[in-house]
């Protein structure tokens, strides 16, 4: 009796069936992405420009140990209580003459910062301490300058900031050439000037 020959399969089509799957599987699945800080690094700074000198009034000193304590200007502080305490450094207005700010509405403590342009915050984490609370302390000093930025944003605009900033940036590209777009971004400037975000972080170290 003579064998019979098993047909031959057709594999033809199955680099179009896994082109298909990997398309698939590419489409549908979910890409993890790490939380982290939208920020910029500052520009080089020539060898031959000495940094400014500052009082150490205008310095709010925030630092993080290998613990993951909260130390402001040398004295503990729970994270709930650090954007209110930032908030007061920067809006004191403690300056006088050149350096008086007219808008600020804190205590004008004479021993504390002169104006929002010279207030600057110095973030210092030890290298053991963890990045979410590195993330967590960053974005209570952030929200501190948001707060102020919103609140004169209002007073001087009927508007915050934040709403502002995002109809700045969401403005139609083939409108930007309208006086209400440059208008918006002057606005959107002129409250950045009056509370520059000026955070200062140092390299990580043993603290």
């Amino acid at each position: 009796m003579a064998k019979r020959s098993a047909p031959e399969v057709n594999a033809g089509s199955m680099a179009d069936i896994a082109f298909l799957l990997l398309i698939f599987f590419l489409v549908t699945t979910t890409i993890e992405v790490d939380s982290g800080i939208q920020s910029k690094l500052p520009p080089p700074v020539p060898d031959d420009i000495e940094p400014p000198k500052l009082k150490e009034k205008n310095i709010f000193q925030v630092l993080v140990n290998q613990d993951n304590r909260l130390l402001v200007e040398n004295e503990d502080m729970k994270i709930e209580d650090l954007t209110a305490a930032a908030v007061a450094f920067l809006d004191n207005g403690g300056g006088e003459g050149p350096a008086a700010c007219t808008y600020c509405q804190g205590e004008r403590d004479p021993a504390s910062s002169d104006n929002p342009d010279k207030a600057v915050i110095s973030l210092v984490n030890d290298r053991q301490a963890t990045y979410n609370m590195y993330v967590t302390v960053y974005n209570e000093l952030v929200r501190a300058y948001t707060i102020l930025r919103n609140r004169e944003s209002e007073r001087r605009f009927n508007e915050t900031y934040e709403k502002m900033y995002l109809r700045y940036k969401e403005w139609p590209e083939t409108e930007k050439d309208t006086p209400e777009y440059e208008k918006l971004g002057k606005q959107v400037d002129e409250i950045r000037d009056l509370y520059p975000l000026k955070l200062s972080e140092a390299e990580p170290q043993q603290v």
